[in-house]
């Protein structure tokens, strides 16, 4: 089971952390993928990280404010999220691909998903 933390409110150039938790599997061989889903919009890839941690990748909407990292001792993914935007109001979610090591942007790409926390972004 994977689950979303660490949503909220903030406000315009504000920063928020998401926790991504990983129970009852381990999740250290394969990538984290975060994604997120506004109303009325399809979801969208936001950042994915390697199971090794050391490739990652952004969509351009949020490249230089988002940082994914992970933590595998605590079977947690980190989506660091600064200079946040209205824009980026939307629940985001967590997932874990079909395969081992890397990740991409598409959802069609992964297999397990997390619960999502809602993130609302205030100008």
């Amino acid at each position: 089971q994977l689950q979303a933390f660490g949503g909220g409110l903030a406000q315009t150039g504000e920063s928020l952390r998401l926790s991504c938790v990983a129970s009852g599997f381990t999740t250290e061989y394969y990538a984290i993928g975060w994604f997120r889903q506004a109303p009325g919009k399809e979801r969208e890839g936001v950042a994915w990280i390697s199971s090794s941690g050391g490739t990652t990748d952004y969509a351009d909407s949020v490249k230089g404010r988002f940082t994914v990292t992970r933590d595998d001792a605590k079977s947690t993914a980190y989506l660091q999220m600064n200079s946040l935007k209205p824009e980026d109001t939307a629940v985001y979610f967590c997932a874990v691909p079909w395969g081992y090591g890397f990740g991409s942007l598409k959802s069609k790409d992964y297999e397990y998903w997390g619960r999502g926390t809602q993130v609302t972004v205030s100008s």
